[in-house]
């Protein structure tokens, strides 16, 4: 990971925090206990999810779920997701109570636009993607925000700078893509 994300002392607190050095680069992140989701249709965009997309496995992508996709996504594998919205874009929906009676744990991580992609919130994100037993749906209203603080969370965690944007990319990356290779310390693409 490249010291354009954070400044160099919040870097290498934030290194610290997820098991690597700046020395090093090796990372202490393991999310091989993640699983695939047990019945993801071979095309996700069926399911009328907005943008739902595998970015790997254990980790799905989308825009927001209506109320009731929560027990679809529940019975495909999910056990955890992480909303990105702001409360102000949720129109007095309550999607804690949604997901929790779907019976899959909610976190929310409040992403207010672009500036919202940014390295306290991937570390927040790579912590609950970290401590997760099951298949986690991270989702925004695009995918673009969740793209953009996947790509930054994994970095964190060690995964090589492109290879982080190209997993981004995967879960959904698109317009936010220049902000995050310039925090990652990647030439404009």
């Amino acid at each position: 990971m490249k010291a354009a994300l954070l400044p160099p002392l919040a870097l290498s607190a934030a290194l610290a925090a997820c098991g690597t050095s700046p020395s090093n680069g090796t990372a202490a992140m393991n999310m091989s206990t993640h699983v695939e989701p047990t019945s993801l249709p071979a095309d996700p965009s069926a399911t009328g999810i907005p943008h739902l997309r595998l970015a790997r496995s254990g980790l799905l992508a989308a825009g927001q779920p209506a109320p009731e996709d929560w027990a679809r996504l529940r019975a495909m594998g999910v056990t955890r997701v992480v909303n990105l919205r702001t409360d102000a874009e949720m129109a007095g929906r309550d999607a804690a109570a949604e997901v929790e009676a779907a019976g899959m744990a909610y976190h929310a991580i409040p992403v207010d636009g672009a500036a919202g992609i940014d390295a306290a919130n991937a570390e927040r994100l790579r912590a609950l993607l970290e401590g997760s037993d099951g298949t986690v749906l991270v989702h925004c209203a695009s995918g673009n925000r969740v793209g953009g603080l996947v790509a930054l969370a994994v970095a964190l965690g060690g995964m090589p700078a492109e290879e982080a944007v190209e997993l981004g990319r995967r879960a959904g990356l698109g317009s936010a893509e220049p902000q995050v290779r310039r925090q990652l310390g990647l030439p404009a693409d």
